[in-house]
């Protein structure tokens, strides 16, 4: 995946690092008698695939008790899985889903499990399955120890169903009732955070993942972080994790301390393994977009908030990464900053915007002058099907992966994983190539080829991850993360 997109017979390693590329014949003459050599007998060899946007850094904290049902296509078959899973557990473990799949995927019951159900599969073990960021099915285990009942008021942003009766259905919805729920189910202890890191990590690795962006999340401490810190300083990360500061304000006050911790942020001070970037994800909440909304909030006095962040962030020379999806949103930040780029030329910084549903040309070009690139996501493999209720035939397009790899601008392929969107990049290559969500429902028309999918998921994104000399294809100096 070299810029000729080459296609060579072998490669040469040495201490981790590609000595030659080339014919056979060529690259074995590189060999000695302490040399492994490895026949793969005709199978195919890519560059280590490369995530630009991921939460998996989150994803560690609750590992232990995970249950993912990424591209599983048969309700049937998760009833089984829960099933499983309370057989082999001891009673009060919890049994979570912590979202990476929809109702929509299932082909044979599109259906979410009521509360009779999970209390029959599981009558000892609370049960979390969370859909999304939509809603999440508990059992009456999972609310006893959350302590839901009918006198628990809704939370804020959300709602806890109840019944003609009063009494809780468990069914908890809306962003702000996942978050809810989802900060109920308990911590891992120091140690099991660890082996969750690792546990993490391995998982990555056997879907073809050796790098990714870690975009924080809700929540996120130093604690979060530590882990995979101490995995790397001890030789024992497997995958490359860079990531961006997430502070997510809500109020002019809290941006008031983020703009004074701003001038102390100092990047790039890591490894290879394990490094902070910059800033990013949601600048400030109230102008924050979502997938399953029409529109965002443009307010003049919301914009400006956000605008004092990013301001410093360009005065201090820190990369930023903002989320943004609707097409008026995208406008209001690119007009402040092309703004901002007069008065702190932000060019040279490599800013980027993840998700970018539903850009234009217009708007891709003015990114273009600005030196940004754009992070696509496979959000539409479990979401496709609700996109095109909310937004009709427009989601036919969202995102628009065909109109931006024609522009020219610089992008690269992601997840967003792990709650609304499957991590394995496998099915993200997938849906950029067929527009098919996991389950089969062709939801996107803006496909593209599988060499520019490829480029995207690999090369494009070793630039984004600030690599570009040590990742994303398979040619003399890089790392040899292979695949």
């Amino acid at each position: 995946v070299d810029d000729r997109f080459t296609i060579a017979q072998a490669v040469a390693i040495k201490d981790g690092r590609i000595v030659a590329v080339g014919k056979t014949a060529d690259v074995r003459k590189r060999a000695d008698k302490d040399t492994k050599v490895i026949d793969l007998k005709g199978k195919t060899v890519i560059p280590g695939l490369i995530d630009n946007h991921a939460h998996f850094v989150r994803v560690a904290e609750k590992w232990h008790w995970e249950m993912r049902l990424d591209t599983i296509t048969s309700r049937k078959q998760v009833v089984k899985m829960i099933a499983d899973r309370v057989k082999a557990a001891k009673p009060g473990e919890w049994i979570v889903a912590l979202g990476g799949w929809s109702e929509d995927q299932f082909t044979d019951d599109p259906r979410g499990f009521p509360l009779a159900e999970l209390d029959q599969l599981a009558p000892e073990n609370p049960v979390a399955l969370q859909a999304v960021y939509r809603q999440t099915y508990l059992n009456s285990a999972a609310m006893a120890a959350m302590k839901i009942d009918e006198k628990t008021p809704d939370p804020r942003g959300g709602k806890s169903e109840k019944d003609a009766g009063g009494k809780p259905t468990g069914l908890v919805s809306g962003p702000g009732g996942v978050a809810f729920v989802a900060a109920k189910v308990p911590l891992a202890e120091k140690q099991q955070w660890l082996d969750n890191a690792r546990g993490v990590a391995t998982n990555l690795n056997s879907m073809g993942l050796t790098t990714w962006m870690d975009a924080g999340g809700r929540g996120m401490s130093d604690a979060h972080y530590e882990p995979y810190k101490q995995l790397a300083d001890s030789g024992q990360l497997t995958i490359r994790a860079f990531w961006t500061v997430i502070r997510q304000p809500n109020t002019p006050e809290q941006v008031d301390k983020v703009v004074a911790e701003i001038p102390s942020l100092k990047p790039f001070q890591g490894t290879d393994y394990f490094n902070n970037v910059g800033y990013g994800e949601s600048v400030y909440g109230p102008v924050s977009t979502a997938l399953l909304r029409k529109s965002g909030n443009t307010k003049p006095e919301d914009i400006a908030q956000w605008g004092r962040i990013v301001e410093a962030l360009a005065k201090h020379g820190i990369y930023d990464n903002a989320h943004v999806e609707m097409e008026n949103s995208i406008d209001a930040y690119l007009t402040l900053y092309e703004e901002l780029n007069k008065k702190h030329p932000i060019k040279g910084l490599r800013w980027s915007f993840s998700h970018l549903d539903q850009v234009t040309a217009p708007q891709l070009e003015r990114m273009k002058r600005l030196g940004m690139s754009a992070q696509i996501h496979s959000r539409p493999l479990i979401q496709g099907v609700l996109m095109h209720r909310v937004h009709g035939d427009r989601a036919w397009d969202m995102p628009p992966m065909r109109l931006v790899q024609d522009s020219g601008i610089h992008w690269g392929l992601g997840s967003d994983a792990t709650a609304v969107t499957p991590s394995n990049p496998f099915y993200t290559l997938w849906f950029a190539v067929t527009g098919k969500m996991v389950g089969g429902h062709k939801v996107n028309r803006q496909t593209i080829t599988r060499e520019e999918a490829l480029i995207a998921h690999t090369r494009n994104n070793a630039s984004i991850v600030f690599q570009e000399s040590n990742l994303g294809s398979i040619q003399n100096g890089k790392y040899a993360d292979l695949l």
